[in-house]
């Protein structure tokens, strides 16, 4: 039975990790599909590009990965230490590289002025943003929610052969 990443993961243990994702009902990741006659081979390199970016942002280093038909291998090694390192500048530049961020973070990150109560919002996403970027779900939403979504617009819905 899957157990929560969260009970799985110690970094005090080690810092690497084996992920793996799978599709949902027998569709195909990449490859040609037998059954429908259609090739998703370009694909691969959706999954290819998405993963060099996010190497960039996380505190996440990729050892390797493999692109299967219908599922895909990525080997991980958490940085802690770096993400402890970055100031909270980093941190907020590192976030907005893949994600929206908010105003706060976007003043802070162009030093802007902000009051009392806009640094402690801006500190409290410092706190949770550093978090994320050494968090294996989160690396693994941020690689394959996006795909999933490139995949749904471009193939959905599936041909009906018969």
């Amino acid at each position: 039975m899957a157990r929560p990443r969260q009970t799985i993961v110690s970094l005090n243990d080690t810092p690497y990790y084996h992920c793996c994702s799978r599709v949902v009902r027998k569709a195909f990741l990449c490859g040609f599909d037998n059954s429908t006659g259609e090739n998703f081979e370009h694909r691969r390199e959706w999954v290819d590009a998405r993963i060099l970016e996010l190497a960039t942002i996380f505190a996440i280093d990729i050892c390797a990965y493999a692109v299967m038909s219908n599922h895909l291998h990525v080997v991980l090694k958490i940085d802690a230490d770096k993400a402890k390192g970055w100031s909270d500048k980093d941190i907020l530049i590192q976030w907005h590289k893949g994600f929206k961020g908010t105003l706060l973070t976007h003043k802070f990150v162009k030093d802007e002025d902000l009051n009392e109560f806009e640094h402690k919002t801006v500190n409290d996403c410092v706190t949770q943003y550093r978090q994320r970027l050494v968090d294996i779900s989160w690396f693994m939403r941020s690689l394959c929610e996006p795909i999933a979504r490139m995949a749904k617009t471009i193939t959905w819905p599936p041909k009906i052969i018969g």
